[in-house]
């Protein structure tokens, strides 16, 4: 079982790099807030699957897979709507606190998913509300204003004068 745990791991690993590189190059030529409405219900739906793999390694595979593939690929949209938003002078600030917040909500969700396997003996629940909130995130990056387009003007030369 540790095996296939292990092999499942190094598989999402793997995913996420080429996750994260795709991701760059599709934040650069479509809408952001599309692709992470499909990384969001993606990862959701991979967490919903997950218990239902019976831990196989052609179960685990598939999920390592798909959830590896947007382990980090929602970084490159989420940075670049963070630019549009606030501007690339404060991007960096902006995006350390988002992160920031992604790092509570993590262990807040670590630590409910102890308190649900302590008091009923199961992951399940906590599998089921983490792909159900992925799946409400989707939704919910849909709502965000598509980003003003910046007009760029080139100075037009002034006529000669003589």
């Amino acid at each position: 079982m540790a095996l296939i745990a292990t092999h499942a791991r190094c598989e999402s690993q793997s995913s996420g790099g080429f996750g994260t590189i795709g991701s760059g190059w599709l934040s650069d030529r479509f809408d952001n807030r599309w692709l992470l409405f499909w990384y969001y219900g993606l990862r959701g739906l991979s967490l919903l699957y997950l218990p239902f793999t019976d831990f196989t390694f052609y179960g685990l595979s598939l999920f390592a897979v798909f959830y590896g593939l947007d382990w980090i690929a929602t970084v490159p949209p989420t940075v670049k709507l963070t630019a549009d938003r606030f501007g690339r002078e404060r991007a960096g600030m902006v995006f350390g606190w988002i992160f920031t917040g992604h790092q509570i909500g993590a262990a807040s969700a670590a630590l409910a998913a102890g308190i649900v396997r302590t008091d009923f003996l199961t992951y399940l629940p906590a599998f089921f509300a983490a792909g159900a909130l992925c799946i409400v995130a989707a939704l919910l990056i849909l709502s965000v204003p598509r980003p003003a387009a910046r007009r760029i003007t080139a100075a037009m030369p002034l006529p000669a004068r003589g």
